[in-house]
């Protein structure tokens, strides 16, 4: 069996969950279609890189990924630094010739976005960016239901992402809160998953109407490399520096097919940890999902019987998608590892097979446009038609 090579930039909490993913792949899906070898591993000190190879049992451990990138032992490149560094990388990575697999979101804004997707499209590389949650097989059933017709033409879509670990005005000032780093806030944090249900289940978005709002104007400076996510506080004395990246937005989005629906993300919302749904509306049907009970869809069909109309729970398990790698009772549980899991082997069989994986840069690309009227709309207060060339971006 083929063994690829991988060559991780980056050794924190992302680090952990791709690590996972390599080791637990083949144990899931067998035979693999690959075998992930982690052959080596950056972090910006050589303390930091050499804890993280003997915490994700990575082989070797390096400072400069330019190393790495340019080593003809490595065959996939996986990028899980913060989101300015993601283009110089991977565009590097390309060059050299490594098959490439990106945290989300890709890049800054489509501009960078497209100079990444013309390197891998130059290079002939497979390329895919991590936006795992559609890997969770009642998402997959969603799509699955949507291809059979089941519930016939999509009228609406409605989706958010809500979570509250930056709703305390003292967590600390990490990246995800500095545009210069970041790009965007919670946009492009958290909204870009949701835009990718959206884009995944519906359709293409066409123009978008946002409003965005920034509710914390200022956060204590953080003073360890660490990124806490909000579980580190700062204290009365900490030195504070401005936020510049929205922590919160909705938009109205309209899709190429015609359906319509609205979009919302907020890492502000007390009491919501990781609530990631969508709600879907056909002419024949409605599936609703919620990510905190990620082995359940809600489904309603219009040719229920009149004494069962209303939503019911299909549990996920055997019967579904990705159900032949899993675990063999419904609803016995899956989690964030799984889905990396199931992210590693769609990727890892692209490579192997010669096919297509989806979402690759292409689509980080056009998420990235999205962003960007997004931004452009709340900036302007109007309606925003989504570019689709890069001349047309602004």
């Amino acid at each position: 069996m083929k063994q690829l090579n991988v060559g991780m930039i980056g050794g924190g909490f992302m680090g952990k969950a791709h690590a996972l993913a390599y080791a637990g792949m083949p144990m899931f899906f067998w035979p693999a279609p690959a075998v992930p070898h982690r052959h080596t591993i950056v972090d910006v000190t050589e303390e930091l890189a050499k804890n993280a190879a003997m915490k994700l049992g990575f082989d070797h451990y390096e400072t400069d990924w330019r190393k790495v990138v340019n080593d003809p032992e490595i065959d996939v490149i996986d990028i899980v630094t913060p989101n300015h560094t993601h283009a110089e990388i991977a565009i590097a990575a390309a060059k050299a010739g490594k098959h490439i697999i990106c945290e989300k979101p890709l890049a800054l804004g489509a501009e960078q976005a497209k100079e990444m997707l013309d390197a891998v499209n130059e290079a002939g590389v497979k390329h895919m960016v991590a936006f795992n949650y559609r890997r969770t097989p009642a998402v997959a059933l969603a799509k699955k239901y949507i291809e059979e017709g089941r519930i016939g033409k999509i009228l609406s879509f409605r989706g958010t992402y809500l979570q509250d670990w930056s709703a305390d005005p003292e967590s600390p000032l990490s990246w995800r809160f500095q545009k210069k780093i970041a790009g965007s806030g919670a946009l492009g944090d958290i909204g870009t998953h949701v835009v990718d249900f959206a884009r995944y289940l519906v359709g293409e978005i066409t123009d978008v109407n946002a409003v965005t709002k920034t509710w914390i104007p200022e956060r204590p400076v953080q003073t360890g490399g660490t990124d806490s996510l909000g579980n580190v506080k700062g204290g009365a004395d900490v030195p504070k520096s401005p936020v510049d990246v929205d922590d919160e937005f909705i938009t109205m989005v309209k899709f190429d097919q015609g359906a319509i629906g609205t979009i919302e993300a907020t890492r502000n919302a007390w009491g919501r940890n990781n609530y990631l749904t969508f709600e879907i509306h056909g002419e024949k049907g409605s599936l609703a999902f919620n990510y905190e009970r990620r082995d359940e869809l809600q489904v309603c069909f219009s040719d229920d019987p009149g004494d069962a109309k209303g939503f019911r729970t299909v549990y996920t398990g055997p019967n579904h998608p990705y159900g032949e790698g899993l675990w063999p009772i419904p609803a016995l549980g899956i989690g964030y590892g799984e889905t990396k899991i199931i992210e590693t082997y769609d990727f890892f069989k692209s490579i192997t097979e010669d096919t297509v994986v989806s979402p690759n840069f292409h689509d980080g690309y056009k998420i990235e446009a999205i962003a960007d009227a997004i931004l452009q709309s709340a900036e302007n207060s109007q309606w925003v038609t989504v570019a689709k060339e890069l001349s047309e971006v602004k």
